[in-house]
């Protein structure tokens, strides 16, 4: 079992690479970022001109398009794909084909890497 200590310790580890991501990865209007967060029960994705300062698109296991795709759960990796490949959809209407991943400190792998893929498989550069 986890306790208080362990986990605040593993919470700064994330944020300390999360700061680390952010120097390098700078979204512009041409190729804006996709940044994606994850709790335990849900998981959303934002594309962010960091230029203007704006959000361009976003989606979300808590919108009602996606609540009506899932079967219940919004932190599984099914709910994770079906986000990315909605985002997808947003972002290719927008015209805007390539953008940069901000993973926000957590490992590529597990929901983040099925939002990423089916984003890529519907058409999205990253």
């Amino acid at each position: 079992m986890s306790t208080g200590n362990e986990l605040k310790k593993k919470l700064e580890r994330r944020l300390r690479r999360k700061r680390h991501i952010r120097d390098v990865v700078f979204g512009t209007g041409a190729k804006p970022r996709l940044t994606i967060f994850r709790s335990h029960k849900n998981i959303s994705c934002q594309l962010v001109d960091d230029i203007k300062g704006v959000t361009l698109a976003s989606a979300s296991t808590l919108g009602k398009d996606v609540r009506g795709l899932l079967e219940g759960r919004g932190g599984n990796l099914k709910a994770a794909s079906v986000v990315g490949k909605l985002l997808a959809g947003k972002v290719k209407a927008l015209g805007i084909e390539r953008v940069q991943l901000d993973r926000n400190g957590y490992r590529f792998h597990g929901r983040i890497k099925a939002l990423v893929e089916a984003a890529r498989e519907a058409g999205l550069k990253i």
